[in-house]
């Protein structure tokens, strides 16, 4: 009897060994991710500062993961439409999200009702990159700097325009702050991304317009003129352009922090290898030079302090909304 029971004993031992080493030989969820292709959803159209930021990670993803990653557009609502979608997806980590902040930090102030909520329906994953905006102008507007272009503001109120990629979003903020600063009127026209209102200033239908840096290549070959930066900081490639705190707007700051975000849910591990990928691939030269081409700037995050910038954005564009009686339905 006591052999039978000693067996028994060291043959339970044995599996519970074998289950403990075929658990610890589990390869954790995150390493066995992607199986397959991976949808990157950008909320706004083709061109735009978002759109180019998410095939630049893509591509870096898709050669690290060995799996395509799909960028796909859709836009409208300024941005609600795609953060929809990718809200209302499966959380295991095979639909993501390309957004400017201003859907996070700013659409819950502009719209009466979201069809998700930001701040619980996705979460962070990682910032991309810091996004200045620039205020520009075609080369045959008269006014060659910001003087020029407020006088010319002051003197014909409400008789000049401006676009953007849409009500509430940063570029149409940043407009709306300048107005504040300055004293002065101009009527917003808004578009569904930053490329369509680009090419109506190019077209002659704008008279200035605040952009994420697609612009960039046309200052440079002279058919726009850079006038001044709503950014803390000068930018790099056009490094003789002024802030607007330099010409006299003590605290102007309109920059945007673009990143990649997930459906809430998505597993933690895939979360963070995500994160850790896309701030390796931020790291590289070759990464850095073609974000900073187009005017943008790399910016690696934790999914932690990610979020806790586009709480920063909130109250502090949600103040300017208020004040400016901003909401979906106005210009």
């Amino acid at each position: 009897m006591r052999s039978i029971v000693i067996a028994l004993a060291f043959t339970a031992s044995m599996i519970s060994a074998a289950l403990a080493q075929t658990s610890s030989a589990q390869p954790p969820l995150a390493q066995a991710w992607p199986t397959h292709a991976v949808r990157l959803i950008v909320n706004f159209p083709p061109g735009g500062a978002a759109d180019l930021l998410a095939r630049l990670i893509g591509q870096s993803l898709s050669e690290t993961f060995g799996q395509p990653v799909v960028v796909e557009n859709k836009a409208g609502a300024n941005g609600n439409l795609g953060g929809d979608a990718v809200a209302r997806s499966a959380p295991d980590g095979y639909t993501l999200l390309m957004s400017s902040g201003s859907m996070v930090a700013i659409n819950p102030h502009i719209y009466a009702t979201m069809p998700f909520d930001p701040a619980k329906d996705i979460v962070p994953v990682a910032s991309v990159a810091r996004v200045p905006f620039y205020l520009v102008v075609r080369v045959d507007n008269p006014a060659q700097d910001l003087n020029a272009l407020i006088g010319d503001l002051k003197a014909n109120p409400g008789k000049r325009n401006f676009g953007s990629p849409g009500v509430g979003s940063s570029p149409h903020l940043a407009a709306e702050l300048l107005k504040k600063m300055t004293g002065t009127d101009a009527v917003h026209v808004p578009y569904r991304g930053a490329a369509p209102a680009l090419n109506d200033l190019l077209g002659g239908q704008l008279d200035f317009l605040f952009d994420p840096g697609i612009a960039i290549e046309h200052v440079k070959a002279g058919r726009l003129r850079a006038i001044a930066i709503g950014s803390p900081q000068r930018s790099h490639q056009l490094p003789d352009v002024p802030t607007l705190a330099e010409l006299g707007l003590t605290g102007f700051d309109a920059d945007a922090v673009f990143g990649v975000y997930a459906p809430a849910g998505t597993p933690s591990d895939i979360v963070a290898r995500l994160n850790a990928e896309i701030n390796r691939a931020l790291a590289t030269d070759a990464l850095k030079e073609r974000i900073m081409a187009v005017g943008n700037v790399p910016a690696a995050m934790s999914p932690e302090a990610f979020g806790e910038r586009a709480s920063e954005d909130s109250k502090r564009f949600g103040s300017l909304i208020r004040e400016r009686g901003i909401t979906a339905g106005s210009n």
